[in-house]
C-alpha cells in the first residue's frame, strides 16, 4: 500500500518516516543516489511491516543545505525558521553565524540567534559584544541557559518547522532536551583542550512540539559552505547591502576595489560592520 508521510531522520540512505497516520517505517530510497532530506514530504510504500520504500518526494516549500566545489551536503526541508545556537562557551566563530544567515535570507527564512549558556555570566559581555553586528541589523538575539530554563524560546517555535544549526558544543541537544524532556537527546561534553565540542548528534532528526510545530536538531557545523549561491544572491543576502546594491558606478561591481562603489563608501562612512563586510568579500570570492 502507498502512503504519504514527513522523512523525521535522515542518515546516509536510511530514514525514518511519520506517516500521516502516526505510524513510523524504517526506509530506504531506490537507486544508489540520495536526496532527501529531513523534513521532506514523501509518498512511501510499504506492506504489514515496519519497512517501507520512498517512491516519490513532493515540491519542497524550502531547501537548507551547505555545498562546496566538489559536493552538497542537505540539512533540512520545508522548513519556516532557522535557530542558530552559540554559547559563551565554547568559543563560537562569528563567519559560520554569518553564513548561516545568508544561507537563511536565500530561502527567505526566518532567522533567530540563540546565546546559550548565559548563566555563565563573566563569559556573556563577550559572547553579545562578538553578536552585536547582527543585532544592529535587526536579527533577534534571545539569551537563555539551557540547563535552567528554555520556556523563553518557545514563543519563537510555535506555529514553525525550525531547524537548530550551530557548532558542536553550543547545547543544541541539551536545548531539545530541556523543550521536550522525554527525548533524552544526547548532549555533549565540551573538550576544553580542543575548544570545541566533542560530536554527538550524527544525523538530523525532527522532533513534534505539537499539530502546527516541529523542531529539526541538526549535526553540529564546523564549515558551512555556500558556493551554490550567486553573487547576485549573496548580497541580497547581506540586508545591510540592499539600500546601497545597484548605486555603483558599474553593474558588475564586486564591491572589493572598483572606483565609486557605494558599498564600499559606506564602508569608510562606517555604515558598515568591517567583519560582515569581510565575510561577504570571502562568500563572493567562493563563486569565482
Amino acid at each position: 500500500m502507498n502512503a504519504s508521510g514527513t522523512v523525521i531522520a535522515a542518515h546516509g540512505r536510511q530514514y525514518r518516516v511519520e506517516l500521516d497516520g502516526g505510524k513510523i517505517l524504517g526506509c530506504f530510497t531506490r537507486g544508489k543516489k540520495s536526496e532527501l532530506a529531513c523534513g521532506d514530504r514523501v509518498s512511501v510504500r510499504y506492506s504489514d511491516g515496519d519497512q517501507g520504500v520512498i517512491e516519490t518526494i513532493a515540491s519542497r516549500r524550502s531547501l537548507l543545505y551547505r555545498s562546496n566545489a566538489f559536493r552538497e551536503k542537505l540539512i533540512a526541508a520545508n522548513v519556516s525558521q532557522i535557530i542558530i545556537v552559540v554559547a559563551t562557551e565554547p568559543s563560537f566563530s562569528d563567519e559560520l553565524v554569518t553564513r548561516c544567515l545568508v544561507a537563511a535570507e536565500s530561502q527567505n527564512l526566518r532567522a533567530l540567534i540563540v546565546l546559550n549558556k548565559c548563566d555563565l555570566t563573566d563569559r556573556v559581555p563577550a559572547a553579545e559584544a562578538a553578536l552585536a553586528p547582527f543585532a544592529r541589523i535587526g536579527y533577534p538575539l534571545l539569551k537563555l541557559s539551557a540547563w535552567a530554563d528554555a520556556s523563553a524560546l518557545r514563543p519563537f517555535l510555535s506555529g514553525q518547522t525550525s531547524v537548530l544549526v550551530g557548532q558542536s558544543g553550543m547545547g543544541k541537544s541539551t536545548l531539545i532536551n530541556a523543550l521536550l524532556p522525554g527525548v533524552q537527546a544526547a548532549t555533549r561534553e565540551i573538550s576544553t583542550a580542543l575548544d570545541t565540542g566533542k560530536h554527538t548528534t550524527t544525523h538530523a532528526t525532527l522532533y513534534r512540539l505539537d499539530a502546527q510545530s516541529a523542531l529539526i536538531d541538526s549535526p553540529g557545523l564546523q564549515a558551512f559552505g555556500l558556493h551554490h549561491l550567486a553573487p547576485e544572491a549573496i548580497e541580497r543576502a547581506f540586508p545591510e547591502l540592499r539600500p546601497f546594491l545597484g548605486q555603483c558606478r558599474f553593474r558588475d561591481c564586486r564591491h572589493a576595489r572598483e572606483p565609486d562603489c557605494a558599498v564600499r563608501a559606506a564602508l569608510t562612512r562606517g555604515e558598515l560592520d568591517a567583519r560582515r563586510y569581510a565575510a561577504f568579500q570571502r562568500l563572493l570570492s567562493e563563486t569565482g
